[in-house]
Order: C-alpha cells, then sequence, then structure tokens
C-alpha cells in the first residue's frame, strides 16, 4: 500500500484538530484592551499547540515522503499518534483557561508526552516495514532530537506541580528543537 491515503487522512485530521482549536476562543465580554487581556493565556496556549500542531504535520509530511509503502502495523501507529494529537484542543483549551495551573499544565505535557511516544512508535514500525536497507533508516539515524524531546517533556511534567512557568519554558524548549523539520530527511528525498 502506498502513503498517499494516509497521509490524506491525516491531513484532514490535523486540519481538524486546528479549527477544533480555534474554535475554542470565546469572545471577549466587552469591547476593551483589558477584556482582550482577560484571553491572553488562552491565545497564547493557542499559538504555542499551533506549532506543535505544525511541527508534527510537517514531520510526518517529510516521514511519509521518504517511506515507499505502508502496511497495517503503519496505519495503526499512525492511529495511535493521532488519538494523542487530538487530545490537544482539549489541553490546550484546559491549559489557556487556567492561566498554567499546575495540573492543566501536567497533562498538556503528559499529551504531548505521549504523541512524541506515538511519533516514536510510528517511525520504528515503518523502519520496521521497510527494512534495514530503506532511505529511511539512513535518514533518520538515531534520532537525537526524538529521544530529546521525550526526556524534556518527561522531566517538565512533574515540574509543572513545583513551577508551572518552568515546565512551559521546556514545552517551548522542544518546539523550537524540532521548528525546522528534519534536515536529514529532506536531504533524502531532494537525492531521489
Amino acid at each position: 500500500m502506498t502513503t498517499t491515503r494516509l497521509e490524506a487522512f491525516s491531513d484532514a485530521v490535523i486540519a481538524i484538530i486546528i479549527t477544533i482549536m480555534v474554535l475554542d476562543f470565546r469572545v471577549p465580554e466587552t469591547d476593551d484592551w483589558e477584556a482582550l487581556a482577560m484571553i491572553a493565556p488562552t491565545f497564547l496556549m493557542y499559538v504555542l499547540s499551533f506549532v506543535f500542531l505544525a511541527i508534527y504535520w510537517n514531520n510526518h509530511h517529510h516521514l511519509l515522503h521518504a517511506t515507499s509503502r505502508v502496511s497495517g502495523g503503519v496505519l495503526w501507529a499512525n492511529m495511535h499518534l493521532l488519538f494523542w494529537l487530538s487530545l490537544v484542543p482539549f489541553t490546550t483549551a484546559w491549559v489557556g483557561d487556567s492561566a498554567l495551573a499546575p495540573v492543566p499544565t501536567a497533562v498538556y505535557g503528559v499529551v504531548f508526552l505521549l504523541a512524541s511516544i506515538g511519533y516514536w512508535i510510528l517511525v520504528n514500525t515503518i523502519l520496521a516495514h521497510e527494512g534495514p536497507e530503506s532511505q529511511l533508516r539512513a535518514a533518520i539515524g538515531s534520532d537525537v532530537k526524538g529521544k530529546i524531546s521525550i526526556v524534556i517533556y518527561a522531566t517538565a511534567i512533574p515540574l509543572a506541580f513545583v513551577n508551572p512557568m518552568i515546565a512551559g519554558a521546556l514545552y517551548i524548549t522542544v518546539a523550537a528543537l524540532w521548528l525546522c523539520p528534519d534536515p536529514r530527511i529532506e536531504r533524502r528525498i531532494a537525492s531521489r
């Protein structure tokens, strides 16, 4: 099976997730700057979550373009990733509405930790299906960024109970780490 349907379905799901997030915005109750400032935490969480979803979409796109075929296991691994990403609108709204309260901030991290593990599972399922000589295996290498991201999330979650701002800064650190698509995969795609 080719990657076309998997990519189209995943694109649609991520587009719906982003749509749900933006529909969670509530119009300020009054028409002044103070009312707008009241929704600033929700807006900032939306921006961070949008960036994370864009990162997943970009890397997913590159991953599938470096993949020659998919199996049933790859389809299920992809659904596992999409499940965790589908929870992003809920956690984004909760953290924004709570203004970085410890429990919502930790749950936000848990969802992204599990999404990053889901992405790792997807990559490794594809690698197992493609075999040891695949272009993707050569491009992925030891996946240091993926492993570092998981460690940062796992560190940030308990820190949310100590200081949610530190956890938030760590979440931003992960986003900054992944802002550019993986150049190793881009080079492999370009050389094809």
